[in-house]
């Protein structure tokens, strides 16, 4: 998994609560089980027509946040099912970063398994970075994980609080499969002395 050490990018404004995963990636598109792929069909109810065509006024259509970044949204973010389907579609597109008030547990820790790292923050901040994604390709947000910030163009900076597990994998880019083998010398010593006792297994 990628680390996630510093980001600099562009944010979209996404000012809906209640962004279900449904939303996120509709049900139609979870035959796969690859991670890869997906991010083309991210929000697609809301980015194309029935004809398959680009909604000129959804927020990822438009020129400015064609290459966002980073995502800022309304309250209960990735609400509804569990599908881990949603953060590979939205890590797929090429989001690393979602700014809510707050979000479903299960998508929010599902986040972190897929190295995008999802911020809460009070209302009243998300309101200005909001403000500050509707600016565009003008301003740009960035994240400091370390240091455990959000900066604006305008030198507004507000911090956000994170489980220091679940910063140390993103920072080590360890996924589940990644902290496994951090301990693999481990696994091997119990496994060789797991076959001199019981060689019949």
């Amino acid at each position: 998994m990628e680390k996630f050490e510093k980001l600099s990018g562009i944010a979209a404004p996404m000012p809906m609560i209640n962004i279900d995963t449904d939303m996120i990636i509709p049900k139609q598109f979870l035959k796969t089980i690859k991670r890869s792929g997906l991010g083309v069909n991210l929000f697609d109810e809301m980015r194309y027509d029935d004809d398959g065509k680009e909604i000129p006024d959804f927020v990822l259509n438009k020129p400015q946040y064609r290459e966002a970044q980073i995502l800022i949204a309304g309250d209960n973010f990735g609400c509804g099912s569990s599908r881990e389907h949603a953060p590979w579609a939205i890590k797929d597109f090429g989001i690393r970063c979602v700014i809510a008030p707050s979000f479903a547990d299960i998508f929010y820790n599902n986040c972190f398994k897929n190295g995008i790292l999802p911020i809460a923050l009070p209302q009243e901040q998300v309101d200005a970075l909001m403000k500050e994604a509707e600016k565009g390709a003008n301003a740009r947000v960035e994240i400091d994980l370390e240091a455990q910030t959000v900066s604006t163009s305008d030198g507004e900076i507000f911090a956000f609080e994170v489980d220091a597990f679940k910063k140390h994998c993103l920072l080590e880019g360890l996924d589940d499969i990644g902290l496994t083998m951090e301990k693999a010398a481990s696994i091997d010593t119990f496994e060789a002395k797991a076959a001199q006792a019981r060689p019949w297994v």
